[in-house]
């Protein structure tokens, strides 16, 4: 599908993903707005990184995804809507669970009303991986395994991707949903594990980490935008949850010392215990099955583990969070 001239809606612009995902469709001709979430400094978060020549093509639009006359307008002569806004933080759900249901249920039926109004082509939804919970054993996760709400923040995505789906068989939304494991890459929240155990080690050799033992799927944020891409063009998927992730699983301490040993430092990793998570949320082992996504779309990961690490470093280690606008 070509995206040259296509109206195109993203919510949650500004953020990691949301921004790599706006400079793609840019690149490729689209015609992008832009959704992020207002605030009187008038920030754009990482739409900033996008080069200007770029961006001048580039529609911002500021207001609150939870105010749905706001989201309506946003969306009106869209072609198609990718729908990332939300509050994304586990940690956070866990002190903030009222916003962050209201916030993540509430704006998501904003933009399944918005869209179903405008008529648009496709609606693509994220979810998170976190909804599975734990695999058992080496067993990797499908979208058939068991979903539960293991903290407020998956009880909110749980909740979205169940309003979502009742849009497509109700209605017949064209929807798509888009269940993606850990992302990371330049301009990845700084506060998740793997910037983290860098600007820790851009300090010095000592590592104060939570739980050492969990595993995860990393996955390169092109490989996810890729993801997006296809989920947006291909009707084999219409109505469907689509796993994406890596299919290398690594504990964090074995994340840790391969970072380390990128940036040629010795480490002295220690537990720290009051970043350890509530033992009956903490999710224990991650391991992703992308059959489905392989099958239906052509699609497999490319990036290689340390390649996009050397390439996350290296934005960070270049004060890529300090170019930030305040």
């Amino acid at each position: 599908m070509d995206w040259q001239g296509r109206k195109v809606l993203i919510t949650g612009a500004a953020g990691f993903i949301g921004s790599h995902l706006c400079e793609r469709l840019l690149l490729s001709g689209a015609d992008v707005r832009a959704m992020v979430h207002g605030n009187m400094r008038g920030s754009i978060g990482h739409l900033a990184a996008i080069p200007e020549d770029l961006r001048k093509g580039l529609e911002i639009v500021g207001g609150n995804i939870r105010d749905g006359a706001f989201v309506r307008d946003a969306t009106i002569g869209m072609d198609t809507v990718f729908h990332l806004a939300a509050i994304t933080s586990v940690v956070y759900s866990y002190s903030n669970p009222d916003e962050t249901v209201i916030t993540n249920v509430s704006g998501t039926l904003n933009v399944c009303n918005a869209a179903r109004h405008e008529n648009v082509r496709r609606l693509v939804h994220t979810s998170s991986a976190g909804v599975y919970g734990t695999t058992a054993g080496d067993t990797p996760i499908s979208e058939t395994h068991p979903v539960r709400a293991y903290n407020p923040y998956t009880a909110s995505k749980l909740a979205a991707d169940n309003v979502v789906e009742s849009f497509h068989l109700s209605y017949g939304l064209p929807v798509t949903i888009i269940r993606i494991f850990n992302v990371y890459g330049p301009r990845i929240g700084r506060f998740l594990i793997i910037p983290t155990i860098i600007l820790q080690l851009l300090k010095g050799s000592e590592l104060k980490l939570g739980s050492l033992t969990p595993t995860r799927n990393f996955t390169y944020v092109d490989d996810i935008v890729d993801a997006y891409l296809l989920m947006a063009k291909n009707d084999s998927v219409m109505g469907e949850v689509v796993n994406f992730g890596s299919t290398r699983a690594v504990t964090i301490a074995e994340l840790a010392l391969l970072i380390a040993k990128l940036m040629q430092r010795d480490v002295v990793i220690s537990q720290d215990d009051k970043a350890i998570r509530p033992a009956k949320s903490e999710i224990e082992r991650v391991l992703a099955d992308v059959t489905k996504a392989n099958k239906l779309l052509g699609w497999r990961p490319a990036v290689e583990l340390e390649d996009g690490l050397k390439k996350t470093i290296d934005w960070i280690a270049a004060g890529g969070y300090d170019d930030l606008p305040a």
